[in-house]
């Protein structure tokens, strides 16, 4: 089933400033409206188009207030749209609302737009009689139900508009946004909606501006002072980057805002901006402005209803001629506008300047004139119009249940069944001639795609629109966007670099964002991380510890992890403690060897020659016990190192002690009437000797078995490094152990530091005296230098420690024997021993 749609198409003025005169309508006479085409065919559709701008004289009150209309915008608007409403319920020729003689010019449709201010005026004349209004611009904010029943949007609502830039802003990392939006319902909404949902997404808006609101007061200076105090708040703004939430009409202004510095002296110089602008809002231009730049729209960011090339539309607008049709007084005022010529209106006219031939060719205007290239909006004008005729064809078809008689092709039921059409156009769907598909969703709202536009334009006043991405508002959050930033022509100020657009420099990783008082919280000072804390990511809210395991690198952005250490026989430091502790030991074996193959001589029988014997192998052992230190520790190391060294020292410092006492006893038994003669003797020595090992040794049984020593590791006393350890178990049994052999110290120390003055040939005290004064000195020393060292170094000091006061024990006691019986064996006689 094939149909001719017919269109009545009836162009209302726009927004201006000034308002022009309207007779008052007298019923029965044809309507004031002169702007407007009528083609006839099987069936009418009707279009309401808001498409250009009037201008009045000033008014000066100098004739009565009704013939001057100073009036209010939304008053001039319901006025011009009830209007051309009427019209359409009036048969043709005759403005009698509410009557048509017949059903030949029966409207099925209204097409309506582009902007949101005629819509709802339409609708409440409209919606009485169930006519389908089809909006291709932009949406009204309309909560009643009832009145959006009769809605069919061909173009998407403000929502996925809202989430398409938000999307935009998100992927090119803009969070600090300036925003400009009409001060009318959809602006409101734009602000109620999109400002929150955009600070949760981590985007602030430097400014939030409304454009003045258009009225029709003939004071164009104070029209021009807001509008002046707008471009100095975009100049001043540090945001680079401004949305435009507006509608065609808008671009009017901003085309002029350029030129607003040459009116008068302004305190901020123009910077550019990259632009974002809705769907709603397409290059719209006045007569006198095809002489004006274009270039502050150079880099535009702009969305448009995903679209394909329409076979066949260039060649039809090429061929397009204003004397074709005689009732086509729009392309005659169109014709007249864009080519700045004038058609004949009568044969006594004078020479009115240059005479439309009508063969001027549209293709040869420069873009800022005339697009030929289908934008947005006339895709939706074009998806209208043949979901009009998908949803008529279903309607009449056979299989319908709303099956119709039809008479010459002009169906009946429209008058009184036509609210069984918006069932149709609801569940419309159909490929178009471009060969996609055209379907609404449950809500009603059209299901499609946004392209993203990039504007570019030229020094010959013509510009070009490139496609450089694509907004999926049904798909899931990571293919939401499709963009190739790369392709995007930046505005000229910039570079060909994509822009930032921020309040501050972003934190870099190592550091983290503090918010500034009194300003959004995209505003923030930036403060390096804590020692020992990283950032890991730009703009981080808090800094972060690493784990035991890891540290953080001088960048604080990375935690790498720790190496395992201890004191190793690989590297120099344990190569030489073990080195040293191995050529004590030897020295040690040596002089024991020479004591006991001396060990007939007066000076090694002096002062319990088994005393010496173990003495000499205690400190052997001591030397050697120093190797537990060194190497990965494991459980028998840990097991061995403190109790060995324990009992080890308790042994040497056992035998001192004896031989100190058996040294002042000795001397006290040799005076006349002593009773200490029944105390000197090798039993009262080896009871000293086993009394106080015993007591050592038996300390650490119990230490083993409460909480013995074990492999353990330091993860915080060294940053780089993880130190392997011993752990002590219990502590209170290794300071016991600590104790004890402090105690034997200082009891040494003390007697040896008595019987220091006895007789030098009889009396090895002083030397004992000197050995314990080096032996204490160093353990003294070990203390603070231990405790401000870390890590394998604390080892170190140990083994130092151990083998520095076992050197002194054996230097200090032993080498002055050592020397007479290997250099002065003429002093090793009982003689020389007893003759003082």
């Amino acid at each position: 089933m094939v149909f001719f749609i017919a269109v009545i198409a009836v162009l209302l003025p726009g927004v201006t400033c000034l308002t022009p005169q309207i007779n008052a309508c007298v019923v029965g006479k044809p309507p004031l409206i002169k702007h407007k085409y009528f083609l006839s065919g099987d069936f009418i559709m009707a279009g309401i188009l808001s498409q250009f701008y009037m201008i009045s004289d000033p008014v000066h009150f100098k004739r009565h207030p009704s013939e001057e209309l100073v009036d209010e915008l939304i008053y001039f608007m319901a006025r011009w749209t009830y209007l051309a409403s009427m019209e359409l319920l009036s048969t043709r020729s005759r403005f009698i609302p509410n009557y048509k003689c017949d059903t030949k010019d029966w409207t099925v449709s209204v097409i309506m737009g582009p902007t949101s201010h005629i819509c709802p005026f339409i609708a409440n004349i409209l919606n009485v009689y169930k006519l389908p209004q089809l909006i291709y611009g932009s949406s009204p904010v309309i909560e009643d139900n009832i009145k959006t029943a009769f809605l069919h949007r061909f173009f998407p609502n403000g929502d996925q508009q809202i989430m398409g830039i938000l999307q935009l802003l998100l992927y090119l990392r803009w969070t600090w946004v300036g925003l400009i939006v009409q001060r009318n319902e959809n602006g409101d909404r734009f602000i109620q909606n999109a400002v929150t949902l955009f600070s949760q997404k981590g985007i602030c808006f430097d400014f939030i501006e409304q454009m003045a609101k258009e009225t029709f007061s003939n004071d164009i200076a104070a029209a021009f002072k807001d509008f002046t105090n707008m471009y100095i708040i975009i100049m001043n703004s540090t945001a680079n980057v401004i949305i435009l939430y507006c509608e065609n009409q808008v671009t009017v202004i901003f085309r002029m805002l350029p030129y607003f510095p040459a009116f008068e002296e302004m305190p901020v110089k123009r910077k550019d901006k990259v632009w974002i602008m809705p769907g709603q809002m397409e290059f719209t231009s006045l007569p006198f402005q095809r002489v004006c730049g274009i270039d502050f729209f150079h880099g535009v960011i702009s969305f448009a209803i995903s679209s394909k090339e329409i076979p066949g539309f260039n060649t039809f607008l090429q061929m397009r001629n204003p004397t074709s049709e005689v009732e086509d007084h729009l392309m005659k005022v169109f014709w007249e506008k864009v080519f700045e010529c004038s058609f004949p209106k009568d044969k006594l006219d004078e020479d009115t300047g240059m005479l439309c031939t009508g063969e001027e060719k549209l293709k040869n205007l420069p873009k800022s004139v005339f697009d030929t290239t289908m934008t947005g909006q006339s895709y939706s004008i074009y998806n209208a119009v043949y979901a009009v005729a998908h949803a008529l064809q279903a309607m009449l078809s056979p299989k319908s249940k709303y099956k119709t008689r039809v008479e010459v092709g002009q169906p009946f039921f429209f008058i009184q069944k036509a609210w069984q059409f918006h069932h149709y156009l609801r569940t419309i769907s159909f490929n178009n001639t471009a060969e996609q598909k055209i379907s609404f969703n449950e809500n009603g709202d059209l299901e499609t795609e946004f392209d993203i536009i990039n504007w570019v334009t030229f020094p010959n006043e013509t510009f070009i629109k490139v496609k450089v991405g694509k907004i999926h508002p049904t798909a899931s959050p990571d293919k939401l966007i499709t963009l190739s930033a790369q392709d995007i022509t930046w505005p000229a100020m910039f570079n060909q670099v994509p822009p930032l657009s921020v309040c501050n420099i972003n934190c870099r990783s190592g550091s983290r964002k503090m918010k500034i008082e009194g300003k959004p919280f995209c505003c923030y000072d930036c403060f390096r991380c804590a020692k020992g804390k990283i950032s890991n990511q730009m703009d981080a809210v808090d800094c972060f510890q690493c784990s035991e395991d890891q540290y953080a690198n001088k960048a604080q952005n990375l935690c790498i992890l720790k190496r395992a250490t201890f004191l190793s026989y690989n590297e120099p430091l344990g190569i030489t403690l073990a080195t040293i502790s191995l050529i004590f030991s030897f020295i040690t074996a040596l002089v024991l060897g020479i004591f006991i193959k001396q060990r007939d001589t007066p000076i090694v029988k002096a002062n319990n020659r088994n005393l010496t014997y173990i003495l000499l192998i205690v400190l052997l052992l001591s030397f050697l016990c120093s190797l537990l230190f060194i190497g990965q520790p494991d459980q028998v190391k840990c097991l061995m190192r403190q109790t060995a060294f324990g009992i080890i020292f308790s042994i040497a410092l056992s035998c001192i002690l004896g031989k100190t006492i058996i040294v002042v006893l000795a001397f006290m038994a040799t005076k006349p009437g002593s009773k200490m003669r029944k105390w000197v003797g090798k039993r009262l020595a080896n009871t000293i000797v086993l009394s106080c090992s015993l007591t050592q040794f038996i300390i650490c049984v119990i230490w083993l078995a409460s909480s013995p020593p074990f492999p353990d590791s330091d993860m915080h006393s060294m940053v780089e490094e993880i130190v392997l350890k011993c752990n002590e178990g219990s502590t209170t049994m290794f300071y016991i152990v600590i104790s004890f052999l402090g105690f034997l110290t200082s009891v040494s120390f003390t007697v040896a530091f008595l019987a220091r003055k006895l007789p030098d040939s009889f009396n090895e005290a002083k030397f004992i005296t000197f050995s314990m004064l080096v032996f204490c000195s160093v353990w003294i020393s070990f203390v603070p230098t231990y405790l401000s060292t870390k890590g394998k170094y604390m080892v170190a000091v140990e083994i130092f420690s151990i083998l520095a006061s076992a050197a002194g024990l054996l230097g200090c006691i032993f080498s002055p024997k050592c020397y007479i019986i290997v250099l002065r064996p003429d002093l090793n006689t009982k003689r020389q021993l007893v003759k003082k």
